[in-house]
């Protein structure tokens, strides 16, 4: 079976792919593992920022669809330090440009914006094998395949399609996130949902902090952040979740307590983020029949713009496709080179505020970060 084209990955950026080439005319196919649309929750809050994300959900035609989902509030942001102290607080005025709303409904949107066939669920890729004219064999876990016309790998940071172009493998950055909830804050742990306040908190220090976002329905969700290699990550068995969460607040010993609550009182049970990236100038020469989007592409530390840069190229490439139907390699070398330029400075720029959050001057080196965001968008 072959359709015209093929995506491995119904992530964000592959079900935008999706839905800029339904709304042109153009079959496409993706292939998912999980089970269904349900299999897992799909993260916490993301900020969809207006010289990316928003346009993409434009040439998806469902900006109106995406205003619905807004958390109200959620572009506020505080830094404090250690030992509560608000170093930084900025409140949401509704123009900040980067509105926050949850990757689930976001998902949700896309989703329903869809033919219900378009989605193959349960379909692990295991094996890709090149045919020859652009053309390639997917085999699935259960057994079946497919062949391809134009083969696209939306699937993630473990990318099984990005072998076919390029021999990097993602390398960890020295960094690790524990992720966290608390549920019904606001009635239940009142001193901690008043430090995160509104939306988005950053308690840091030199190589740890603890992020959290408020989320719809009085939920904190909470990434507990490490620098620590690989073999002190690896020494921690997470299966033992009283002995995990007593080694992670042991690194936060002397932080006030409407912190670490966020790691001592979590209504769920640790979850380990080891946080990897592909090179910064990460790119591949031209192969027919086959290119990537997203993480698969240009996997880089979390900084606000994974999201974003993933439904912009799948807007991008989708775009494409639909100029050029006759001309699709060409079509596919335009959206490389653009797309190659951008996630190259996005990925310099995600370590750079790592960096800020995490480095010798934390936590004023971030505080002059936003300050300076500030003073630009105003003189602007």
């Amino acid at each position: 079976m072959t359709t015209p084209v093929t995506i491995v990955g119904a992530g964000l950026g592959g079900l935008t792919l999706a839905r800029v080439l339904h709304l042109h005319g153009i079959p496409v196919t993706v292939y998912e593992a999980e089970a269904s649309a349900m299999a897992r929750t799909q993260g916490g809050m993301l900020d969809i920022h207006d010289d990316s994300g928003q346009l993409a959900v434009k040439a998806a035609g469902l900006f109106d669809e995406f205003l619905g989902l807004i958390h109200a509030g959620g572009q506020a942001s505080r830094v404090l330090d250690q030992h509560g102290k608000v170093l930084l607080d900025e409140p949401d005025d509704g123009t900040g440009g980067r509105p926050e709303v949850h990757r689930g409904a976001l998902r949700r949107m896309l989703l329903d914006s869809l033919p219900a066939e378009t989605i193959r669920w349960g379909k692990k890729l295991t094996d890709v094998v090149a045919r020859g004219a652009g053309r390639h064999e997917l085999t699935f876990d259960d057994g079946s395949s497919v062949s391809t016309e134009l083969l696209v790998g939306a699937d993630g940071a473990w990318s099984k399609v990005r072998p076919l172009l390029s021999n990097a493998v993602p390398g960890y950055v020295g960094t690790s996130f524990i992720e966290s909830y608390l549920h019904d804050a606001d009635a239940r742990h009142l001193a901690t949902a008043k430090a995160v306040g509104g939306g988005g908190l950053f308690a840091v220090a030199p190589g740890k902090g603890i992020f959290a976002h408020r989320e719809p329905g009085c939920t904190l969700h909470a990434y507990i952040a490490l620098n620590r290699p690989a073999e002190w990550i690896a020494a921690i068995d997470f299966t033992d979740v009283p002995a995990t969460t007593a080694r992670i607040a042991a690194e936060f010993d002397g932080w006030v307590p409407a912190l670490t609550a966020l790691i001592i009182d979590a209504d769920t049970e640790p979850v380990l983020r080891m946080i990897h990236a592909l090179p910064n100038d990460h790119r591949w020469n031209r192969v027919a029949g086959v290119t990537l989007l997203g993480d698969a592409a240009h996997l880089m530390p979390p900084a606000g713009d994974g999201a974003n840069l993933a439904m912009l190229d799948g807007a991008e490439l989708g775009e494409a496709i639909a100029a050029r139907p006759d001309g699709i390699e060409a079509a596919l070398a335009t959206y490389e080179n653009a797309m190659f330029s951008r996630s190259g400075s996005a990925a310099m720029g995600a370590h750079g505020i790592l960096e800020l959050c995490l480095g010798e001057r934390a936590p004023l080196s971030l505080v002059e970060f936003f300050t300076g965001m500030r003073e630009t968008a105003r003189d602007s």
